[in-house]
């Protein structure tokens, strides 16, 4: 990767001096020394590089466009400028590779992978090399890194970004403990999602997520969350929590999976038709109301952030129907709110509507 970066950097005009891959790399570990909003080292006559980003996470939603901030200066300050290069890269996450986002000297700047035309840096006030992502995807959660080169100087903060989301459990139509962890990471994206990571069912399980079934999460763990222990899952004398089988072979292992979906750009509703209908009519259905049938993170993003409450239970794009509640109610299945699952049905029966999504 640095030789990548030298040569690219190498190529931008008007890049003078000491290339900007200085071989240096930060560790993600939970012992990292440099969390970010740390003094530099000395540069000259006692001034220190001191780079600042934000010590809370960032919250956005997909979709969206957000500023991960990151400004820098001297103590003391200088009376002139100074010529310094900027990096930013997203960290490794369980033990993918890290992703370089970034690289900056001066107004020239270079984007790469996936990030290339959705990126560029503020600039806006001196020192402020604040880093601006558009479009933002499912993948691109997670911790990055400003990194101010001054010199043989560096000095670099961490920026945690997180979407808002809803977690889901999610079965295959086989049954229960059908997915190994490439299987489980095919069905999320199906169904608009990716893989859950563990901080993101914990939070969900904070919020009274209560399941039984074992599901792979992102770092390839097998877990399960549990509001109130009970005999069927796992005895009633264990606390709640949620709940580990630890990592797991990625493809000998079968289990569950626990998906996560952001907020909607948007909107998902029942479709008011005169019959009901088979799965393949209720696609077309949808077509014909200018929709697509909807996915079944759609709905639960719709039913979690948007208040989609419906007691009408509707195919989905899986095969599965389902109908969100928000504010339970007689007749309309258990005294809490959720998403209730009907589970994978014949196809040709004619006993359900549907739900369509529309983009904004």
């Amino acid at each position: 990767m640095g030789l990548l970066l030298l040569v690219a950097l190498l190529l931008l005009p008007g890049s003078y001096g000491l290339p900007f891959y200085n071989g240096f790399y930060y560790s993600n570990s939970a012992n990292d020394q440099n969390p970010g909003n740390g003094h530099g080292k000395d540069l000259l006559n006692g001034v220190k590089l001191v780079v600042e980003t934000p010590e809370e996470t960032l919250f956005t939603y997909q979709g969206a466009s957000v500023i991960l901030p990151c400004r820098y200066h001297y103590e003391p300050a200088l009376g002139s400028p100074r010529r310094v290069r900027i990096k930013w890269w997203k960290l490794s996450e369980n033990g993918g590779p890290e992703k370089d986002v970034l690289v900056a000297i001066g107004l020239r700047h270079r984007s790469f992978g996936d990030y290339q035309g959705r990126v560029h840096l503020r600039q806006e006030k001196e020192h402020d090399v604040s880093l601006e992502i558009q479009d933002l995807r499912l993948e691109d959660y997670g911790r990055y890194r400003c990194e101010v080169i001054d010199g043989l100087e560096d000095e670099s903060g961490l920026v945690e970004l997180e979407l808002r989301g809803v977690v889901f459990p999610y079965q295959s139509p086989n049954g229960r403990y059908q997915l190994n962890f490439h299987e489980g990471q095919q069905v999320c994206a199906e169904q608009g999602a990716v893989v859950a990571s563990f901080e993101q069912l914990f939070r969900a399980w904070e919020e009274g997520l209560d399941w039984c079934n074992a599901g792979w999460l992102q770092d390839a763990t097998v877990q399960y969350p549990i509001m109130l222990p009970r005999q069927s899952c796992g005895g009633p004398g264990l606390a709640p929590g949620v709940r580990s089988y630890g990592p797991r072979h990625r493809r000998l292992h079968r289990y569950d999976v626990f998906c996560f979906a952001t907020a909607l750009k948007g909107r998902v509703y029942y479709l008011e038709h005169p019959e009901k209908l088979t799965l393949t009519e209720a696609r077309e259905a949808c077509q014909e109301d200018d929709a697509t049938i909807a996915k079944v993170g759609q709905l639960f993003a719709a039913w979690k952030f948007h208040g989609l409450d419906r007691c009408d239970a509707g195919w989905l794009a899986d095969g599965s129907v389902r109908y969100p509640v928000v504010h339970p109610h007689p007749n309309c299945g258990p005294p809490e709110p959720g998403v209730r699952s009907f589970g994978f049905p014949d196809p040709q029966s004619r006993l359900y509507g549907v739900y369509c999504y529309r983009q904004h």
